[in-house]
């Protein structure tokens, strides 16, 4: 059984973001902390002439309302891909739960979740997709 290969023709946006993070961690290497890489992201998204907001305050929704507290994903892509950086040695369970929680919360359906930390960027990336957006209030300011 062959494995089928996900490319830009499939989702461009997200295939466009990884584009960015393969430039940053071509430059920069593994084994920094992740603000490096962040800023590194800032660079390569604004040459791609991706629209993105980083670590913007989005608002949480609860029965109805929105809480007076707020969450900071690393980065939001043209308000539809979530993108959450790390630098770790390994993913860990928790690291796919922010990132599914930041989705739902928000309303997006897709997320990246990429560690810059592996010799390998590719090894270090994980695709989400929610199928369903909850209905709620806008939780953007």
């Amino acid at each position: 059984m062959s494995k089928t290969r996900y490319g830009a023709e499939d989702d461009p946006l997200t295939y466009a973001i990884i584009g960015c993070a393969i430039e940053v961690h071509k430059r920069l290497g593994p084994g920094l902390l992740e603000t490096p890489y962040d800023e590194g992201m800032q660079i390569e998204l604004s040459k791609a002439g991706l629209a993105f907001r980083h670590q913007p305050a989005v608002r949480i929704p609860y029965e109805g309302h929105l809480l007076g507290r707020s969450f900071k994903p690393d980065f939001l892509i043209e308000d539809r891909v979530v993108l959450e950086l790390k630098s770790v040695s390994e993913f860990l369970p928790v690291h796919q739960a922010q990132v599914l929680t930041y989705m739902r919360l928000s309303g997006i359906q897709r997320g990246l979740l990429i560690n810059f930390n592996v010799m390998l960027l590719t090894r270090g990336i994980k695709r989400l997709i929610m199928t369903e957006a909850p209905p709620g209030a806008s939780v953007f300011p």
